[in-house]
């Protein structure tokens, strides 16, 4: 990277005094508010950074966070659209909700999200399960919205932006470990994939000015967070472009690092020279944007996690084409070969959509040798669940029986099971750099962390004496299908 950009950012210090610093999980604010909002959140990583956003509005209008929905005054679901199974589960927890507030009446009841820009006119209008409807782009309307719903008025806003990031809105950690933090870089989706809604719901793609996400990433760490993840539906496609007719016509001059064009590998090169001490995630990737510029930054940084979930939904050419997805079979084993090339020890997990439409028993096992050929460390696997809106919905039948379309889900599930296991028997006796991040799930005499290519490892705490946010070498001496176990060294 030229050092013209980097120079700012590297001017910047941190405040040393605080690093390592244990940064408690979040609490209900001990402030004592008159009003208190209780937030669920499904679906993607995206979904959950926004209720971080949303808990920030909300404080800033009066309201204090709750676990305890029966005293929330405002109870909201920041959904998703992504499959049919997060819609049902959606509407059966606003049934529940119904019942909460015929015990008292004057609670309010939210739906944000992918969700409520779609069936907004079915939740206000046919089955009346809620109060207020708000978009991904809406956020900052919540107060008004909450105040016209207060008076009887049902209130709904899912109008999408071109420019809105809530750069400038500080989040709110709800729920946080103190160690691990996500930090939206940009919002929306410009590929158009044949069965997906986030065009849609959540509309075309603008990144957040890189100063802000600095800034956000150094206020983490400075706070004792020693790993953040980038997000973005395709960080690959992460492109600033200062507006500098901005400056032309006002005399406002903006910081220096806002007015040169940034890309994706700038942006982690930048997030990753704030510390050494600092993990580098992101998530997700797009098989044809990912750039040998990302892979050689990933390589050049031992803080960038070596780790990249790479989507491939089918095996097949020709269901991807039905997908839009804008490589082939071939193009992305190839990329697959180059990370491998740049980055030996990468880890790659990928998504997998069992029987979208037309496919073929033949192209089924097509999506199974890709498999093997790519050796995924892990896949998040699903059958094809068709979308209102979408491309998909409106071109082709949904015409594999459901049946199918879950033994082939089945062969895919089985087949990662395999995969995962040899994966991780590879990392048998060898030594890996892990963040702790708590205590094992089955056991408080043991450690649980992530080594730098997302693999969750767990061993014993003897002696040693570390905490949660602490760097551990571990030498693996077991594993499970899901699990690495292993001793410090």
């Amino acid at each position: 990277m030229e050092a013209t950009l980097l120079q700012p950012f590297l001017e910047k210090k941190h405040d040393e005094s605080r690093q390592g610093e244990a940064f408690a999980p979040f609490q209900e604010d001990p402030i004592p508010y008159k009003k208190h909002f209780y937030i669920e959140s499904y679906g993607c990583q995206m979904n959950f950074a926004d209720s971080e956003i949303v808990a920030s509005i909300l404080k800033e209008a009066g309201f204090g966070a709750t676990r305890n929905i029966e005293i929330a005054d405002l109870i909201l679901l920041n959904t998703c659209s992504i499959r049919e199974k997060a819609e049902q589960t959606v509407r059966k927890r606003l049934t529940e909700f119904k019942k909460l507030k015929k015990a008292k009446p004057s609670t309010l009841v939210g739906v944000l999200g992918c969700m409520a820009a779609r069936l907004k006119s079915r939740f206000l209008e046919e089955e009346k399960l809620v109060d207020l409807v708000v978009g991904p782009d809406a956020y900052r309307t919540l107060p008004q919205l909450i105040s016209e719903a207060d008076g009887g008025q049902r209130s709904v806003n899912v109008l999408l932006s071109r420019e809105e990031t809530y750069a400038d809105i500080a989040p709110v950690r709800l729920n946080s470990n103190g160690i691990s933090g996500f930090v939206s870089i940009m919002r929306g989706c410009n590929n158009m994939c044949s069965f997906c809604v986030v065009p849609f719901t959540r509309g075309r793609e603008r990144s957040r000015a890189p100063q802000s996400i600095y800034d956000e990433c150094q206020d983490l760490f400075r706070e004792g967070f020693k790993e953040v993840t980038l997000l973005g539906q395709n960080v690959d496609s992460y492109h600033w472009m200062p507006d500098l007719s901005i400056e032309e016509k006002t005399g406002i001059t903006k910081d220096h690092y806002n007015r040169q064009p940034v890309n994706f590998a700038q942006l982690l090169e930048i997030v990753a020279l704030i510390s050494p001490e600092l993990r580098v995630r992101f998530s997700t990737s797009h098989p044809k944007d990912i750039t040998d510029a990302v892979l050689h930054t990933i390589a050049r940084h031992e803080n960038i996690c070596k780790y990249i979930h790479l989507p491939l939904q089918s095996g097949s050419t020709r269901v991807l084409q039905l997908m839009n997805r804008s490589y082939t079979r071939e193009w992305y084993m190839a990329k697959v070969e180059r990370i491998r090339e740049l980055i030996p020890e990468c880890g790659i997990s990928s998504d997998i959509i069992a029987g979208f439409c037309t496919e073929t028993e033949e192209e089924h096992q097509d999506t199974l040798s890709m498999m093997s050929l790519a050796k995924f460390d892990l896949s998040y696997m699903f059958f094809y669940s068709e979308r209102p809106g979408t491309l998909a919905q409106r071109r082709y039948e949904d015409d594999i029986p459901l049946a199918v379309k879950k033994r082939r889900l089945q062969e895919i599930v089985d087949l990662q099971g395999r995969l995962s296991h040899e994966s991780n028997k590879r990392d048998l006796g060898k030594s890996f750099k892990v963040l702790i991040e708590g205590n094992s799930k089955k056991s408080d005499q043991q450690w649980m962390g992530r080594t730098s290519q997302n693999k969750v490892i767990v061993f014993p705490k003897n002696e040693q004496q570390l905490q949660p946010g602490d760097y551990a070498w571990v030498q693996v001496k077991e594993c499970t299908q899901a699990t690495l176990i292993g001793s410090i060294l």
